[in-house]
């Protein structure tokens, strides 16, 4: 083997047609690739700051057209620079400067059949997929198994969720990326379902760093996946959908055109736990699918369901929530499942104008199930099918109504994938913003398509409602998702419950734990560009003051993310910016007061509006001076929050 030495200041790349060994490093250096075959099965580790984060772990195919895992051949090499600038306007930044450098490794099988792996190096994030060109008369493959590992030391924790067992659950509805997490686990912990685990995967190696695994740019080209149980020593791979999902209509393994191409696997690596939170990743490495059909409108939501529950979906109710929506300067209200019967099609013409008299936009709840949950709540049976679909689209379109939100998926396989790629593309021909619930995590599809606007994918607050449980562990809950779920994509949570007991006249049912700062604090805590917020309208009366005031300016879109400290399931403080105002927000799960020196460059030496909490849990709100140096400590009561702005 001929190994080219190179300058550890430049990027440079073995490019021999006769190399196996390929290193690349990221733009600031401190990353490092490396990409080999030996004994003919191609494989990969990640280090960074010269510290093995994945260790070396399997890369391959294998398809009914060729096993591209094993007895593989390396052909040659091709590096190209990637410098791209783009937009968005619905994720934790809104301008990105995408810096990486490209190299396709390609390869052939014993067979003589081709593939090549596409690696993207950027400072702190590694992106792969495979693409397999068509050779002969074969333009399609059926993919059995996907050898993609990643392996990790012994003295790794994990922060990882369980996939669910398909069709078990309320009605039928699972998965639904509805598990709990443990946090720091051991390596090679048996999952709780023995179905492996949910992307993302948060995983701590030692001291040596983070490391955060995903995939993105998941469409109807493919099935979703996940990761398998660990081995003892530490190697997870990747896993294709149970075939029992979706009722086990549909195949489980993905079926890819020639030439065709896997989504990107992706790996997020840093000795601290600022590029996990911070990184852009998931949108870097895709492209929009389709244009948008006109520019749409973020905002906040009111939703009678959350805390009023299935009785409140009546006609009376919602003008109570639209009155309230109105009241609170909010853009939107939802209107949620069995509108159909409770309130019925001929009524919600005179509701939706109504809303809009009140300067007041709908979005509307909808069941997509056809044959693959059980799920009573309607409108059912509208999304599931293009001819239906369209005629519901073009009849909310008429009538003014903005967005849907779409509920009860169940699975992730490629057909599943294509439900949620058609509901998008259909409804942006009708200027349609979708969410959906009870659904998979998205992969890069804020950018992929411009009318998505969100995703549940996480035990949200409707569990609040539930069960004393989610209640008593929802600090923890909240310091664990902008390092996991939140920082891969869009999360529809459905936040700020400041009823202090969750029913409807606020004297019965679940006790929140948190105090009204902790919830307003999850208002900027949790990114998705529409939020449905769960405030009542009791709470203009019974709320402080200063948490309604607070609700009434928060934004919902955000220029920048910064990370300032926090463990997960501990702590999190983060910064986040909405055109010149910035917002520091944080929460506390420790279980004791939390004195936090922190550095707040943006607020160097300005006076800036504080919200904490009194004795009684209360939001106070008082005016603080920070120091020149941008330094300044900060006071998190336990299960409690604080948040700063300008």
């Amino acid at each position: 083997m001929r190994r080219v030495l190179f300058c550890a200041s430049l990027l440079v790349y073995t490019c021999c047609l006769w190399a196996k060994d390929v290193q690349v490093n990221s733009p600031d250096g401190r990353l490092n690739l490396n990409v080999s075959i030996v004994n003919g099965e191609p494989s990969y580790s990640v280090a960074y700051d010269n510290k093995v984060l994945v260790e070396k772990s399997p890369l391959g195919l294998v398809t009914d057209g060729g096993d591209f895992s094993k007895s593989m051949n390396f052909v040659s090499t091709k590096e190209s620079s990637i410098d791209e600038k783009y937009i968005m306007d619905r994720t934790k930044v809104a301008s990105v400067h995408y810096i990486a450098k490209e190299v396709v490794y390609s390869m052939t099988n014993k067979n003589n059949v081709p593939i090549s792996i596409v690696f993207r190096v950027s400072n702190n994030d590694v992106a792969f997929k495979y693409t397999i060109p068509q050779s002969g008369e074969t333009a399609c493959y059926v993919v059995e198994k996907e050898a993609t590992g990643f392996k990790f030391s012994p003295q790794t924790t994990t922060f990882i969720t369980p996939q669910a067992s398909p069709m078990i659950g309320w009605k039928r509805t699972k998965p639904s990326y509805e598990e709990e997490y443990v946090p720091d686990e051991p390596v090679g912990t048996p999952s709780k379902y023995g179905e492996g685990y949910t992307f993302p995967a948060l995983f701590h190696v030692g001291n040596d760093g983070w490391v955060l695994i995903s995939e993105t740019g998941v469409s109807s080209a493919y099935c979703a996946s996940r990761l398998s149980d660990g081995t003892a020593d530490g190697l997870y791979t990747i896993a294709y959908p149970n075939q029992k999902e979706n009722n086990g209509i549909g195949s489980a393994n993905p079926a890819i055109s020639l030439p065709g191409e896997t989504p990107w696997r992706t790996i997020t690596v840093g000795n601290t736990l600022k590029p996990i939170v911070e990184t852009t990743v998931p949108f870097d490495v895709v492209k929009p699918l389709y244009e948008p059909t006109q520019e749409y409108k973020y905002g906040r939501s009111t939703w009678s369901w959350i805390m009023w529950q299935d009785n409140s979906v009546n006609y009376e109710d919602q003008i109570k929530y639209i009155d309230l929506a109105a009241q609170m300067g909010y853009e939107y209200v939802l209107i949620d499942g069995l509108w159909e019967t409770q309130i019925g099609y001929e009524k919600m013409p005179a509701l939706f104008k109504y809303a809009q008299s009140k300067g007041v936009d709908v979005f509307l709840w909808y069941n997509s199930n056809g044959y693959w949950n059980d799920a009573p709540q309607g409108a059912k049976q509208r999304m599931h099918n293009s001819i239906v679909r369209k005629k519901e689209m073009q009849w909310l379109k008429s009538l003014g109504v903005k967005g849907l939100k779409v509920d009860f998926f169940g699975g992730d396989k490629q057909e599943t994938m294509k439900l949620y790629e058609d509901i998008l593309s259909d409804a942006n021909d009708y200027g349609l913003m979708i969410i959906f619930h009870g659904c998979t995590l998205p992969r890069g599809w804020e950018r992929m398509y411009p009318n998505y606007v969100g995703s549940e994918a996480v035990l949200a607050s409707e569990n609040l409602i539930f069960t004393q449980k989610s209640n008593d562990d929802e600090a923890y809950s909240a310091c664990l998702h902008p390092f996991i779920r939140n920082s891969v994509g869009s999360m529809e949570f459905g936040p700020v419950l400041l009823n202090k007991r969750h029913n409807r006249n606020n004297d019965g049912g679940t006790i929140r734990r948190t105090s009204y700062t902790f919830q307003i604090a999850t208002a900027v805590l949790y990114q998705n560009p529409v939020q449905m917020f769960a405030i009542a309208p009791n709470n203009l009366e019974d709320a402080p003051a200063a948490a309604i005031d607070f609700m009434k300016q928060v934004p919902t879109t955000w220029d920048e993310t910064r990370f300032i400290d926090g463990y997960p399931g501990k702590f999190c403080v983060l910064a986040r910016r909405h055109a010149d105002k910035w917002y520091i927000t944080a929460v506390n799960a420790t279980g004791n007061t939390l004195k936090l020196k922190v550095n707040l460059p943006m607020f160097a030496e300005q006076e800036v509006k504080r919200y904490a909490d009194d004795s009684d849990g209360k939001t106070t709100l008082d005016k603080i001076k920070i120091k020149k140096d941008g330094n300044t400590v900060l006071t998190i009561t336990s299960n409690g929050g604080v948040v700063l702005t300008n």
